[in-house]
């Protein structure tokens, strides 16, 4: 194989885990945003929440947005570094497979956090507001399925 086509042919490679780790962190990281905003939606509006209730939430709501915040930089280092390693290996040695579990650790660290906060909001709600917390959160997980 001449030196062009070699060089071609690793380009492509290279293209192609790039548009591979973008579909992957396209699928694996969705918007939380239309389910956050349902879940606040419902939280704030149909819930009818007392004022400990709102004051707790309102807690709970400023301590996530900080961690997410750190979890979601830590995500976007991940990725550059990623990227980093494409462009240096052209290919799928250790530098983009490290990195590649970095960026999977990350993800599932804004996962388990996710979820810690959903089963926070839901404890300080009482017995007949947490069936309707569970549908909307059974709903937001579940859109995609249908």
């Amino acid at each position: 194989m001449t030196r062009a086509r070699w060089t071609a042919l690793v380009a492509f490679i290279a293209f192609l885990a790039a548009i591979a780790g973008v579909f992957v962190g396209r699928v694996l990281i969705p918007s939380h945003a239309p389910q956050q905003s349902e879940l606040h939606a419902l939280l704030h509006h149909e819930l009818n929440l007392d004022n400990g209730q709102e004051a707790r939430l309102e807690q709970l709501e400023q301590q996530f947005a900080g961690r997410r915040r750190a979890l979601e930089a830590e995500l976007r280092a991940d990725n550059a570094r990623l990227a980093e390693a494409i462009e240096a290996e052209h290919g799928n040695g250790p530098r983009v497979a490290a990195a590649v579990d970095a960026s999977h650790r990350a993800m599932g660290e804004l996962q388990k956090e996710t979820l810690a906060h959903v089963f926070a909001m839901r404890q300080i709600l009482r017995p007949e507001q947490r069936a309707a917390f569970d549908r909307a959160v059974t709903k937001s997980l579940t859109a995609d399925a249908r």
